[in-house]
């Protein structure tokens, strides 16, 4: 039996007694809570920590996302730390998916009220879904086959005699044939890894409506058989104009079986679990939604690496990698984003700026720029950060801009005289429409 906790990022888990469970506090099973140190021993090992012991009676996460599942059938689902008011765990939980399919573009479609319904599950149960219904459709547009050359020995002729192993046959086996011929079979690379994602399926989801569609898709599929070698199955999926219909499933299929996690998990156990590092899935988010509102001219790139901090002889030393570069008719723009909380009225403390981000920038103003020209910081909006601040100026003709990005619509909240704000034609801001349609979640 499966036992399902929703925290958010940094909450803290114990295996005491919690009256009154919350999204920063929650109770788990000591098994649970035993396993959790084991992996973030190993995490740790790997450079990529995930939880912090606290008293050892207290684990604090840290600023990953998504969900664990634990020996125990303890699965934890750790959502955003966004919403402010009360427990938000179904926009939270919209949010999270919403981001992680435009990061990873994944494909999506316009939903009706029926399909927003089942948008409120936990993590892995949308991520079954939405494979699930994207497997149903593939078949029932029809799986493709393919011919496979055979080798055997029959009692008649079919095909093709294999005169050379039929010339070696001894005196006693004259009255048998050595044949090869062409079977038309299912079994290719992409369906061994649709039968494959879909025995992980059957085996994971809690969720009757995604149980009952998972099994009765199941029993069409008893005869493909499974993917013994997933990494080169996935290197053989065609892309080709005969495989078009083939290519919404695959990010579903291989976010099922590859389980995206910060490192390989040791052991024996491979539960269902899929965690994003969330400074980085913000500014995939943004880079994503930004590619889609940029004016056709422009050009947008990312993790631009080809500048250094300083040099020693002809060997560069500490790499420079902004998280976009905005390119526009001649000119750029670095941005960089950030999964912090500000304050635009604690002037007093900075807006709670950190000192070694804006060391960053300046580095990235002199040596992508020249010392001249615009740098946006991008932090999450929120009710305490709803428009940019006041531009900070480097020196003569180098600004810093800070602006929140809007998670919701999918787009940044500039102001007046900012490289993004109107009539700029750098970016063509959607129109209110279009942003309540940004806010609708996608469905598979």
């Amino acid at each position: 039996m499966t036992t399902t906790i929703t925290v958010r990022e940094y909450a803290r888990l114990t295996t005491s007694r919690i009256e009154q469970p919350t999204l920063d506090t929650a109770q788990v099973s000591p098994s649970a809570f035993d396993w959790l140190c084991d992996l973030n021993s190993r995490f740790t090992q790997a450079g990529a920590a995930i939880v912090q012991v606290q008293d050892r009676r207290w684990l604090k996460l840290d600023n990953y996302v998504g969900v664990v599942e634990t020996p125990c059938g303890t699965r934890i689902e750790i959502l955003p730390k966004h919403f402010e008011d009360g427990d938000c765990i179904a926009d939270s939980r919209a949010l999270l998916q919403c981001m992680i399919q435009k990061s990873l573009n994944l494909p999506t479609r316009k939903v009706g009220f029926t399909g927003l319904q089942r948008f409120d599950t936990p993590l892995t149960e949308w991520l079954m879904s939405r494979f699930l219904d994207a497997l149903d459709h593939l078949i029932k547009l029809g799986l493709r086959f393919d011919y496979q050359r055979l080798e055997e020995e029959q009692r008649f002729l079919k095909g093709q005699l294999n005169a050379s192993s039929q010339m070696r046959q001894p005196a006693s086996r004259q009255h048998r044939f050595q044949i090869r011929h062409d079977v038309f079979l299912p079994d290719r690379p992409e369906n061994r890894l649709l039968r494959t994602a879909l025995d992980v399926v059957c085996k994971t989801t809690q969720e009757p409506t995604n149980w009952r569609l998972a099994h009765k898709l199941r029993t069409m599929l008893l005869e493909l058989p499974r993917s013994r070698d997933t990494g080169r199955d996935f290197e053989q999926w065609r892309e080709d104009r005969l495989m078009a219909h083939y290519q919404p499933i695959k990010p579903w299929c291989k976010l099922i079986i590859q389980h995206l996690t910060p490192v390989a998990v040791a052991g024996d156990w491979r539960g269902l679990s899929l965690l994003f590092p969330m400074e980085r899935l913000f500014e995939s988010y943004v880079a994503g939604c930004l590619r889609d509102s940029l004016a056709p001219e422009s050009a947008l790139r990312t993790q631009i690496t080809g500048k250094y901090l300083c040099t020693q002889g002809e060997r560069g030393l500490f790499r420079l990698r902004p998280d976009l570069i905005i390119e526009l008719a001649g000119k750029q723009w670095i941005l960089d984003a950030k999964w912090k909380h500000l304050d635009s009225e604690t002037t007093g403390k900075n807006y709670g700026l950190v000192q070694s981000d804006l060391y960053q920038m300046f580095a990235y103003g002199h040596k992508y720029l020249e010392a001249a020209g615009d740098l946006v910081l991008i932090y999450p909006k929120t009710s305490i950060f709803l428009k940019a601040l006041e531009v900070f100026e480097y020196g003569p003709g180098l600004a810093l801009w800070v602006v929140p990005f809007d998670l919701e619509k999918g787009r940044l909240v500039t102001a007046d005289g900012a490289p993004f704000g109107q009539p700029s034609p750098l970016l063509s801001q959607p129109n209110e429409m279009e942003a309540s349609e940004q806010n609708v979640p996608a469905d598979m």
